[in-house]
C-alpha cells in the first residue's frame, strides 16, 4: 500500500474545494478483480496514464483518503485498489462507500473497474508463477478449509460479489497481453496517450547516454571552441549563434534531424510508449549539440501533435564554468 504520510502537507483548499464545487473535475477509479486477472497491472498502467496508486488500502479510509488527496495536494486523478485482502466486513458494505462518494462529488466523478479471466487461466498463471492465492494464505480467519486453487476461486467470487455488482466496467484479461490491456483501459476510460520528448545535449567525452532512443552525432560541425573568444560561451550564447549563421550546413543538419524526427516521433503514440529521448552529441557538450538540441527542439514543439510534450536537456551544464 502506498504512503499515506504525505497526504498530510500544509492545507490549502477550502471546504468548499472538498465538496466538488470548484471547477476541477474529480476523476475517481476503483480497481478490483479476482486474484491473478491481472488487478496489479491495471493499476500501474493507469499510474502511466497520470493516476495517483494507492493500492489494497481498506474501504472504510477512501473516502477520508480522497478528501486528503484532494485538499492538501490538488491530487484529482486517483485510483485506489481493492481485493480479496480487504476484510470482508469491509467489502460488504462497498456500495455504501460508492454512495458515499456519489454524494460528496457526483456520479460522473467515480468509476468502478474489475478484472476478471477465466478460471483455466487463472489456474495457468498461478502455476506459472507459483505464487499462493491471498485466499490459501489465511489471510480471512473466518473462512476455512481453503486447501486447494479450484476452492479459493470459487470463495472469491462469493466473497467480491458486492464489488463486481457495482462495477461500470468489466475487463476480461484471459486473452490480452499487457500492450492489449493497456490499450483496451485506454478506450473504456477515453485516455488520450502522451509522450514526453526529451532533447539531450551530451559530449562524448564524457560517455554516450546509454537510455537513448536516437543518437545524432554533430562533431563533423565546426567547432566554435577552437574561437578563443567564444571557448567561454555556450551554444545559448549569442556570439556562439552568430558564429553558426556562417555556416550554412550547421542549419541544414538541425533542419534534417528534424524533420526526420516530426516524420517518425509521432508513431510513438501508437506504440505504448511513455518517454521518448533523442540526444545530440558533440566532443565536449557545450556549443554544437546544445546549438542543434534547442534548434531541433524549437521545430519539434511548432511541429509535433499535442499530446507529445518536448523538454531540453544540456546534460553537460555542469562542466560549461570549469
Amino acid at each position: 500500500m502506498d504512503n499515506l504520510h504525505d497526504l498530510n502537507r500544509s492545507e490549502h483548499s477550502s471546504q468548499e474545494g472538498i465538496n466538488g464545487s470548484n471547477d476541477e473535475t474529480l476523476d475517481l477509479l476503483i480497481v478490483s478483480g479476482r486474484s491473478g486477472s491481472g488487478k496489479t497491472s491495471v493499476i500501474n498502467i493507469l499510474e502511466d496514464f497520470g493516476y495517483y496508486a494507492i493500492d489494497n488500502l481498506p474501504l472504510s479510509l477512501v473516502t477520508d483518503a480522497v478528501d486528503k488527496l484532494i485538499t492538501n495536494t490538488n491530487i484529482r486523478k486517483i485510483v485506489f485498489g481493492v481485493d480479496v485482502r480487504t476484510p470482508r466486513a469491509d467489502l460488504s458494505h462497498f456500495a455504501d462507500v460508492c454512495d458515499s462518494l456519489h454524494k460528496k462529488y457526483d456520479k460522473q466523478s467515480l468509476k468502478v473497474i474489475y478484472v476478471t479471466a477465466q478460471e483455466s487461466v487463472l489456474v495457468a498463471r498461478f502455476d506459472a508463477t507459483r505464487r499462493i492465492h491471498p485466499l490459501m494464505a489465511n489471510i480471512h480467519p473466518s473462512i476455512n478449509n481453503v486447501k486447494n486453487l479450484p476452492s479459493a476461486l470459487s470463495q472469491e467470487i462469493a466473497i467480491l460479489k458486492p464489488v463486481a455488482s457495482c462495477a461500470d466496467i468489466t475487463i476480461d484479461t484471459s486473452s490480452l497481453n499487457i500492450h492489449e490491456l493497456k490499450e483496451t483501459l485506454r478506450n473504456v476510460l477515453g485516455v488520450d496517450n502522451q509522450v514526453k520528448v526529451n532533447v539531450l545535449s551530451f559530449g562524448f567525452k564524457h560517455g554516450s547516454p546509454i537510455d537513448s532512443d536516437f543518437v545524432f552525432d554533430v562533431r563533423i560541425l565546426p567547432n566554435p571552441h577552437w574561437e578563443k573568444e567564444l571557448r567561454a560561451h555556450t551554444g545559448l550564447d549569442q556570439p556562439v549563434k552568430d558564429f553558426f549563421a556562417k555556416y550554412p550546413e550547421v542549419e541544414e543538419m538541425g533542419q534534417d534531424i528534424a524533420k526526420l524526427l516530426n516524420r517518425w516521433l509521432p508513431e510513438f503514440l501508437n506504440n505504448n510508449r511513455h518517454t521518448v529521448t533523442v540526444a545530440i552529441g558533440c566532443t565536449g557538450g557545450k556549443h554544437r549539440s546544445v546549438f542543434i538540441s534547442e534548434m531541433v527542439a524549437k521545430s519539434l514543439e511548432e511541429n509535433l501533435p499535442k499530446a507529445m510534450q518536448v523538454a531540453v536537456k544540456h546534460r553537460e551544464k555542469r562542466f560549461w564554468k570549469l
